[in-house]
């Protein structure tokens, strides 16, 4: 299953619009991240004070919890323009030789999922981030020759959500590198209702406490969720999001108390009911219920841990207690030998 198809996670084209516009626009307006956006505020002015571009940024952390949207607030606060790439669309170097040239001093380059950029791609990206300039090899063999083109100043912004597969020497070419965590149940309130205000869209206190608190505090979660509980209110209600719609929109998406939705659930009872609570590896897991390894890994996973409900080892994944209660599931100890040895 693709990670685009889950019912509550990455991007539905169809929203992409929306989400633009539900985005903020400038710092005072980003609700969580504060230490984040405190660093990013002295960033901007000590920049602005010294009339320069920002420093190169790096944001990582679990998908969906605002790296795109910082990118853009951070143009939007310096007044430049952004263009906007990612990893797997540089493919060749002559892409990002083309992309580096059309940049403007002080314009921000945006790359999204940039672990996944090529090494010839991160060789040309090195000394144009560095000393701003542009390695280009004219001719081939004996009479080949090198140029060096001069860039003006500008941003690389990049993000990821798996900060270990970035080379060392682009992840020393950062100034900043911010990692960005789930968002408190508060701030996910305050998300949801500031969504639908921009949307016009009625909703009580507590149809904004089931959609923040089943939201997996991750704003692009909530805000689909939002659309969704808005869907069925506006078809099956009387067009306000009360607590009774919001409950039972998010049950036909299969959504838990708790956020889970189903492929959640089928890695957890599948490391319970076939592998005995575990430990088993990431590759078994996926091969038993058609996911690739990596779907699992980078979306599935990271919201699992932060509940406590698995636990990485060096055998493999094991589900722990909470897991077990949360399932409604009699726990045995005796299933997960070495687990509470420690």
């Amino acid at each position: 299953m693709n990670p685009e198809d889950r019912p509550i996670s990455p991007q539905a084209k169809t929203d992409d619009r929306l989400d633009q516009a539900l985005r903020p626009h400038t710092l005072k307006e980003v609700i969580g991240q504060d230490q984040v956006c405190e660093n990013l505020s002295i960033l901007i002015q000590a920049a602005q004070q010294r009339n320069e571009p920002l420093d190169h940024v790096l944001f990582y952390g679990p998908p969906g919890l605002g790296k795109t949207t910082l990118a853009y607030v951070l143009a939007s606060e310096m007044n430049v323009n952004i263009k906007v790439t990612s990893g797997p669309a540089v493919e060749r170097a002559g892409d990002l030789a083309a992309i580096l040239t059309n940049l403007r001093a002080g314009d921000i380059l945006f790359i999204d999922e940039i672990h996944r950029l090529g090494k010839a791609i991160e060789e040309v990206l090195y000394p144009a981030m560095e000393d701003y300039s542009l390695d280009i090899i004219i001719g081939k063999g004996p009479s080949a020759r090198s140029l060096r083109l001069k860039l003006p100043r500008f941003t690389v912004i990049g993000a990821t959500t798996r900060l270990a597969l970035i080379s060392s020497p682009l992840r020393a070419r950062f100034g900043a590198v911010y990692r960005l965590d789930y968002y408190d149940i508060e701030a996910m309130r305050k998300i949801v209702q500031r969504a639908a205000d921009l949307l016009q869209v009625p909703v009580e206190k507590k149809g904004i406490n089931e959609i923040a608190c089943r939201a997996r505090g991750t704003p692009r979660v909530a805000l689909r969720l939002l659309r969704r509980a808005r869907d069925y209110a506006q078809v099956r209600g009387d067009g306000i999001i009360t607590l009774e719609n919001a409950s039972e929109s998010l049950r036909l998406m299969s959504v838990d108390s708790l956020g889970l939705d189903e492929v959640d659930r089928r890695v957890l009872l599948t490391i319970i009911e076939k592998y005995n609570g575990g430990p088993v590896g990431l590759s078994t897991i996926g091969g038993s219920i058609s996911e690739e390894p990596d779907t699992i890994m980078d979306v599935v996973e990271p919201y699992l841990l932060q509940l406590g409900f698995l636990e990485r080892t060096a055998k493999g994944r094991i589900a722990t207690r909470l897991a077990y209660e949360h399932l409604e599931i009699p726990f045995v100890q005796e299933n997960q030998p070495g687990l509470f040895d420690k």
